[in-house]
């Protein structure tokens, strides 16, 4: 059962969305087997940027099906960042434990009961999915895409000093506490993000475990990860270089 450190056993977990009607349905539905197979008992917040091809009334409909209680929607007027996003949904969250995922189908759900399992066996703050471990990989990218992602997370560890194979990756189970001191200190934006969050978690002494993941490219949908992200990457790494 999750969590050990606060009032509630609760998972909650945060998805921000963005035009991904045809993927909250399945995720939804996935994350409801993965967690009633466990015996998790779990929230999901959707955070929805103003979504245009009606993700929002998707989400209505499951809100129906599974209940309100188990799917929030919680949107916002506009795209203001992933890092807002987080923020935005942990003021609704009621869980000790927060799960962040994407909700393009690429993190599957599947995989929450081992986050959780790990958890218990290491006692680690912070647990993430890895791509780059024995177990773990990608389906759906192209060498090029693949040699890009690796190069970048190979160069951020080295320069950075972290232990953690997946710096980039975006399927992780937080200690609430610890997360929340995070999202006070992390300023990065797009693609650097998720590298802040452990950099800065490393420093501050928190305990990070990891589990090997598939990450599926989107099957559904167009991917926001454009030219601009790879640029933020590079400057928030060199911040990251010199400031920790």
């Amino acid at each position: 059962m999750p969590g050990d450190d606060s009032t509630s056993n609760k998972c909650s977990i945060i998805i921000p969305s963005y035009n991904e009607r045809d993927n909250i349905p399945i995720l939804l539905w996935l994350i409801e087997e993965a967690c009633s197979k466990a015996s998790i008992a779990y929230e999901v917040i959707i955070v929805d940027d103003a979504s245009p091809d009606g993700t929002q009334q998707a989400v209505k409909q499951m809100q129906q099906v599974l209940g309100a209680d188990k799917v929030l929607l919680r949107p916002r007027s506009a795209k203001l960042g992933l890092g807002t996003a987080y923020r935005h949904g942990l003021q609704y969250a009621s869980g000790s434990w927060i799960i962040l995922m994407d909700a393009d189908l690429s993190h599957h759900p599947k995989y929450i009961p081992t986050l959780f399992k790990v958890q218990q066996q290491s006692s680690a703050d912070i647990v993430t999915g890895t791509r780059y471990t024995a177990g773990g990989g990608v389906s759906g990218w192209n060498w090029k895409r693949k040699l890009t992602s690796r190069g970048a997370n190979v160069l951020a560890s080295t320069l950075l000093g972290l232990r953690v194979s997946d710096l980039t990756g975006a399927y992780r189970l937080y200690r609430r506490s610890v997360l929340e001191q995070l999202l006070h200190v992390v300023t990065s934006k797009g693609y650097a993000f998720q590298m802040e969050m452990i950099a800065r978690a490393s420093a501050l002494g928190s305990s990070i475990a990891e589990v090997p993941i598939v990450f599926v490219d989107r099957v559904y949908g167009q991917s926001k990860l454009g030219r601009s992200e790879y640029t933020m990457f590079i400057s928030g790494l060199l911040r990251l270089f010199f400031t920790l």
